[in-house]
């Protein structure tokens, strides 16, 4: 009697952006006899892959030990851990060189493709997907998933059609009206409490008026209240303070902040990381060696000349003061501005490079070997749909390609 041929295991990814496109590749990669499907309700597939870095794509980040690597990620820095030392930023920058493309790196450790287009990582996959014959469906979103009596995953489409599949990975975003989580939820798993992260703050102040566009290479900003402290850039915009400094502060606050409604003050060190004592100093070293000097034309930190007038004027010092008149007060003044600038931030904008949220299906119901539910066998969660969500510089992405790596590889074994 001839035994029937065995049928192809069948593999659904529901969502088409970085992590769940990664895990598809993988999947095929792991397997090349498995039928691969991804699912994505928009028209387009890796629609952030296309924005991240203003459409240059942050790709990943040169940090290339797992232990330096896991402090970059407020949630889920103890479980990334074992994964990363599975796939981090050196295999990802291997696979795609093995593929063609070249990433460079910047001087802050952010890495681009030297194309400084998006669309190259884009081509990549797109073809890559195109080579193993993955099945890409966009407009296609998934209304429900269901456990069969053969433990299979039957899928049905906002179309009214099902299709079932011997694994699911569930991969499609992080936002509150994501549907990785409804899904998730409605195979046994919790979700977390969601809030934003990486975003810019709402100040209205004197101090910043007419400074759009305005840069420091490196401020300190901090949140007494909550314990937070970051720095790095900040960019002056209309609506307040941005830059790298602000993002990183946002996403580690970010559950805090959510809970007082985007209200509460920081404090600014313009000099990046100078005491109070030290800019007493310097100025009391600048009425001594240049006092004949207007301490509105001499700048002795690297501070901007439009912001150096208006952190004076809020010291309430005359522009045209020479060094040697300025008093004790002065000093004192000048450095309390220039060391600890207050300000009340009274609501948010989020980044729309690198949009992202804290909070998702609960880590602890997750085995982190092969990112496979605990609580549904043949179930498997990638990116943005756990409780995982780095700072801005590339971390992000590497969650998502190294969650998506394990996963697919897992589910396709």
């Amino acid at each position: 009697m001839n035994q029937q041929p065995t049928a192809p295991m069948r593999i659904a990814v529901i969502g088409g952006g970085a992590a769940g496109f990664f895990a598809a590749i993988s999947a095929a990669e792991a397997n090349a006899t498995a039928k691969i499907s991804v699912f994505e309700k928009s028209p387009h597939f890796l629609a952030k892959v296309k924005v991240s870095g203003g459409g240059r794509c942050n790709v990943t980040h040169s940090c290339f030990e797992p232990k330096e690597l896991v402090t970059r990620y407020p949630r889920g820095s103890k479980a990334l851990l074992g994964p990363f030392y599975q796939w981090q930023p050196r295999d990802m920058i291997e696979w795609l060189e093995s593929r063609g493309v070249e990433l460079k790196t910047e001087s802050d450790g952010r890495m681009f493709p030297i194309t400084d287009s998006s669309q190259t990582i884009i081509d990549c996959f797109l073809e890559t997907a195109r080579d193993y014959e993955i099945d890409l469906r966009s407009r296609t979103g998934i209304d429900s998933v269901q456990i069969t009596e053969s433990n299979r995953f039957k899928l049905t489409l906002a179309t009214g059609q099902s299709e079932a599949f011997d694994r699911l990975i569930i991969a499609s975003g992080g936002g509150k009206s994501a549907s990785s989580h409804a899904l998730a939820t409605s195979l046994g798993h919790t979700i977390t409490q969601l809030a934003p992260s990486l975003f810019t703050f709402h100040i209205r102040d004197e101090r910043l008026d007419g400074l759009p566009g305005l840069s420091l290479p490196e401020v300190t900003v901090s949140c007494q209240n909550a314990r937070l402290e970051q720095s790095g850039p900040i960019l002056i915009t209309h609506w307040g303070l941005s830059g790298p400094a602000i993002l990183k502060l946002s996403a580690w606050g970010a559950r805090e902040f959510a809970q007082r409604d985007y209200r509460f003050e920081i404090t600014v060190n313009w000099t990046g990381s100078l005491k109070r004592s030290q800019v007493i100093a310097a100025l009391t070293k600048s009425k001594r060696t240049n006092g004949a000097k207007q301490i509105g034309t001499y700048i002795p930190f690297s501070i901007p000349r439009r912001l150096w007038e208006r952190l004076i004027q809020y010291a309430k010092i005359p522009p045209r003061t020479q060094y040697s008149q300025l008093s004790n007060a002065h000093l004192q003044a000048l450095a309390e501005t220039c060391v600890a600038s207050r300000f009340q931030v009274t609501g948010k904008s989020m980044n729309k490079e690198e949009f992202v949220t804290c909070g998702g299906v609960n880590l602890k119901e997750i085995d982190f070997k092969s990112l496979e539910s605990k609580l549904q066998s043949k179930l498997h969660f990638a990116g943005e749909a756990l409780d995982i969500d780095g700072v801005t510089g590339g971390f992000n992405f590497q969650a998502a390609w190294t969650t998506g790596r394990i996963a697919g590889s897992a589910a396709a074994s």
